[in-house]
C-alpha cells in the first residue's frame, strides 16, 4: 500500500469512463473500492479490470462518488445520502448548479454533499476505457455551496489529491459559466464543423490535415450525453454562442465584400484576436508558456515512433506534447513534437545527426 490521504472504503456508483478510472486510481493506492452500476455487464467488466469489488450488504463507505449521467445525478445522490447516513457524497457531473438546486428542493442533507467536476476525459466511454492516471495533473473543481463543514469536505479534497489532480474551488455559478466557455461551446462548434463533412467529396476529405482533426476531435463524443449536459447549462452556452454568432457575422460580411474599405483589417483583427486568446491558455502544469515545435518525418513501419522517443530522451530533452498526422496512402507520417523554445535548435541538430528528416 502506498501513502494515501483517504481511509476508505470508497463507493463508486456508475462505472463508465470516470467511475472506472477513479476505481483504478484508488485501487492502485491500496484503497478498498466498492463498485455499483445499473448495468450488471458494466459492473462485471469494471470488476474484471480491477477497478474495485461488487457491493456487499454490510458496506460502510467513508465516501460515495456518483458518476452517472447528468439527468439522473440528483436522483442517485439523494438515494446515496439516504442509504449511507455516515458517508460523504460527491458527484462528478459536468453541470453543477442544476444538481444543487434539485437536491436543495428535495430537502437532501447538503451538509454531507458537495459537487465536484474533474476536467478530464476521453472521446471513448465505458469501463474498458478507464485509466488509473486519467486525472493526474488535471484540474478537478470542488463546488462549494456553503453548507458543508471543513471536516466533511476534507474527504473530497483527499480523493482529488490521492488521484493526482489539482484542486480548484468555484461556486456552482462560476463553474457552469466557466465550463460553458472552455468545454460546452467547443463541443458544439466542433460538432457543427464536423457536420459539414457529411456530404463533403472524398477528394476534399483526403486533403484533411491536422488542423481539421484538431477542430473536430471532440465531435466523436456521445450525442445523448451532450444533450443532457447542454440542457442543464443551456443559458450560459446560448449566451456565448450568441456572441460567437456575432463574430461570425462580422467575419462573413468582410469576406462577402472583401474589397470594401476596412474588410481586410476586420479579418486581420479577428484572426489576431484568436492569437491573443490562444496565448492565454495555460501550458503544461498550468504554467503560461508557449512551446516551440519541430516536425519529424517518420517512416510507416513498426518501431519508428518508439525510436524517435528514445532519441529525444537520449538528447536530454523533455517531450512536452505530440501530434501525429498520417495521410491516406502515404508511406510516411509527420510527428510534430513540442519542446521548450531554448532546446529546439539543439534537438533539431541531434535528430538530424541520428538520421531523422526534419520537415521544413
Amino acid at each position: 500500500m502506498t501513502d494515501t490521504r483517504l481511509i476508505g472504503p470508497v463507493r463508486v456508483v456508475g462505472v463508465g469512463l470516470l467511475g472506472a478510472s477513479i476505481g483504478l486510481g484508488l485501487k492502485a493506492k491500496g484503497i478498498d473500492v466498492i463498485l455499483a452500476d445499473a448495468s450488471p455487464t458494466h459492473l462485471a467488466i469494471a470488476v474484471d479490470y480491477g477497478a474495485g469489488r461488487p457491493a456487499e450488504p454490510d458496506d460502510r463507505p467513508q465516501l460515495v462518488v456518483v458518476c452517472v449521467p447528468p439527468d439522473v445525478t440528483a436522483d442517485v445522490v439523494a438515494a446515496e445520502l439516504e442509504a449511507f447516513p455516515e458517508a460523504i457524497v460527491t458527484d462528478v457531473a459536468s453541470v453543477k448548479l442544476a444538481v444543487f438546486h434539485d437536491l436543495k428542493a428535495r430537502g437532501a442533507d447538503l451538509s454531507r454533499y458537495i459537487g465536484t467536476h474533474p476536467m478530464a476525459g476521453r472521446e471513448r466511454g465505458g469501463p474498458m476505457s478507464g485509466r488509473a492516471d486519467l486525472f493526474v495533473g488535471r484540474p478537478w473543481v470542488v463546488v462549494d455551496h456553503g453548507n458543508v463543514s471543513y471536516q466533511n469536505a476534507a474527504a473530497i479534497d483527499d480523493l482529488i489529491l490521492d488521484l493526482g489532480a489539482t484542486l480548484v474551488e468555484l461556486t456552482p455559478e462560476q463553474h457552469d459559466r466557466a465550463v460553458a466557455l472552455v468545454s460546452h461551446v467547443p463541443q458544439v462548434v466542433s460538432s457543427l464543423m464536423a457536420r459539414r463533412l457529411i456530404e463533403a467529396p472524398h477528394v476534399a476529405l483526403n486533403l484533411a490535415g491536422q488542423g481539421l482533426r484538431d477542430v473536430t476531435r471532440v465531435a466523436a463524443s456521445d450525442p445523448e450525453l451532450w444533450v443532457q449536459i447542454l440542457g442543464q447549462n443551456a443559458g450560459p452556452v446560448a449566451e456565448i454562442l450568441g456572441a460567437y454568432r456575432d463574430d461570425l457575422d462580422r467575419f462573413i460580411a468582410a469576406l462577402e465584400d472583401f474589397e470594401a474599405p476596412g474588410a481586410r483589417r476586420r479579418i486581420a483583427e479577428e484572426l489576431f484576436g484568436g492569437n491573443t486568446g490562444v496565448e492565454r491558455l495555460p501550458g503544461k502544469h498550468g504554467v503560461d508558456r508557449r512551446y516551440a515545435s519541430l516536425i519529424v518525418m517518420v517512416d510507416d513501419r513498426p518501431g519508428q515512433l518508439a525510436r524517435l522517443f528514445n532519441d529525444v530522451g537520449d538528447a536530454g530533452v523533455n517531450l512536452e506534447d505530440l501530434r501525429l498526422e498520417h495521410s491516406p496512402g502515404a508511406q510516411v507520417g509527420l510527428a510534430e513534437i513540442f519542446v521548450l523554445p531554448e532546446v529546439v535548435e539543439r534537438l533539431t541538430g541531434e535528430l538530424a545527426t541520428r538520421g531523422w528528416r526534419i520537415a521544413g
